[in-house]
């Protein structure tokens, strides 16, 4: 039986918490530039990602949390991961784990901010605190450890827990396995996975993920000159290399549906899954999620069908271009090459390796023409499909969400990657996962305008400080 937490206590710790010290310590988290590997190749000798690292370090070493011990572990040629180890507290006896999880890399600035936000420019206002990183996925650490300090001071009880803060996650967690292997020992049995890098349907109850997608990127270039040539001269003559590349890309989508033709990437839905899409279309209605379209512009699809296109059903789009000058600098000119990138989501139960086999096979065989094709910078990891909510488990985060909230715990499926939860669970077959994030309705991440809804990371804290006080009696 889970030992009794003063609930007061827990409200007002965590409510001082979040309304002070964390906010100003994000803050100056925002201000860092930490770009992950992929979008810095030179990180280590920029030294952003390592600041970023020491700030979230230098706020976990100073934390009152009995017994913890906290390091920031290097690997060679490898980011950098932070650990803290927190021991059983209050009578536990169990020698399971609860394993925390968080990132403190960045996405790219991206263009589009509203003229008074930034990426690097921390701005509270409405009860957001807006600039990248704050969501995406600074506030993990700071939330995890204050849920703890919560549990202690308020009486409670939680199991051994440790915390892991990665730094390449928003680089498809290129480092991770090697660290992973080398804290096996400190890992010890992880018996609960908690993360807080996913997303929620709205801000006035608790979701839980229940799915991730797949990813896979990679850039395709076509070559087809050595150098530019006068258009006039060479076109009817020379094929354009942007044309190949097109009729290449309509081998892997049907361009009037957006439909991916890789047989790899298409997999069966369970039925279950459908069944909870359709819950979530009930309860926050046919618009999933308020897009920022157009006047006049119609979402692909709606409702039920919207929720599964973008959590079980293949996806291509189109994130960057190489071998194009901007329109004003354009001469008339037949390009030598064309490069995309290509960024594929994938359903949580296909193989990215199998797909990028599909794909590199589709787009380099028969090129017309004769044309040189090249796929270079690719990464890819598989996405992951929960496993079945232990019955405390669910019990435990649906009076969590009753008590912060006020409202019944809801499930969702995410359109987005968390390569780490696929790595844990097949590295932890027997745990339990509870993956939940603050990244709601426009949010934004990786976006302008990314905020983090400070009320629903307060009350996240609080879900949190009472699942460990619970998982105590449990694992």
């Amino acid at each position: 039986m889970a030992t009794s937490l003063n609930t007061s206590i827990v409200n007002e710790l965590i409510r001082t918490e979040w309304n002070d010290e964390l906010v100003r310590e994000l803050s100056e988290y925002i201000e860092i530039p930490a770009l992950s590997p992929a979008f810095d190749p030179e990180w280590a000798a920029n030294g952003h990602l390592q600041n970023a690292v020491d700030h979230v370090y230098s706020w976990i070493s100073k934390q009152p949390i009995e017994g913890m011990t906290a390091r920031v572990v290097e690997v060679e040629n490898r980011t950098p991961v932070i650990v803290a180890e927190i021991p059983a507290f209050g009578g536990t006896t169990t020698d399971k784990t609860v394993l925390l999880y968080g990132h403190c890399d960045k996405q790219p600035e991206m263009v589009g901010w509203e003229p008074d936000l930034g990426p690097w420019k921390p701005v509270l206002r409405d009860g957001k605190l807006y600039g990248r990183g704050g969501a995406d996925d600074g506030y993990a650490a700071y939330a995890s450890l204050t849920a703890i300090r919560a549990v202690q001071e308020a009486g409670g009880s939680h199991p051994r827990c440790v915390l892991l803060i990665e730094a390449s996650e928003e680089s498809g967690s290129p480092d991770l396995p090697a660290h992973v292997a080398a804290l096996a020992e400190t890992l010890g049995d992880v018996e609960l996975v908690v993360c807080l890098d996913s997303g929620c349907g709205d801000y006035e109850t608790l979701w839980l993920t229940s799915s991730l997608r797949g990813m896979l990127a990679t850039t395709v270039t076509v070559e087809v000159l050595t150098e530019g040539v006068h258009s006039g001269s060479a076109s009817g003559v020379v094929p354009s290399s942007f044309r190949i590349l097109r009729q290449l890309l309509d081998r892997i989508e049907d361009s009037g549906t957006g439909a991916v033709l890789l047989d790899s990437a298409n997999t069966e839905i369970p039925a279950y899954r459908i069944a909870e899409a359709e819950a979530m279309a009930e309860y926050l209605g046919p618009e999933i999620e308020p897009f920022p379209f157009l006047p006049g512009m119609a979402a692909m699809a709606t409702g039920a069908a919207a929720s599964i296109n973008r959590t079980w059903r293949p996806t291509v789009s189109y994130v960057g271009a190489d071998g194009m000058p901007l329109s004003k600098d354009a001469g008339n000119v037949l390009r030598p090459s064309t490069s995309l990138k290509l960024s594929l989501r994938l359903p949580p139960n296909a193989e990215a390796e199998a797909v990028l086999a599909d794909l590199t096979t589709a787009l380099t065989t028969d090129v017309p023409y004769g044309a040189k094709v090249t796929l270079g910078g690719t990464e890819s990891a598989d996405g992951w499909n929960a496993p079945d909510l232990s019955p405390w488990l669910k019990t435990s985060l649906d009076a969590g969400s009753q008590a912060a909230f006020g409202a019944p715990l809801q499930l969702m499926g995410e359109g987005g990657s968390i390569p780490f939860m696929g790595m844990l669970g097949q590295s932890f077959p027997t745990a339990q996962f509870a993956v939940m994030g603050v990244l709601g309705p426009k949010s934004n991440a990786h976006g302008p305008n990314e905020f983090l809804h400070l009320a629903y990371a307060e009350r996240l804290t609080g879900v949190l400080s009472h699942l460990l006080n619970d998982s105590a009696a449990e694992l």
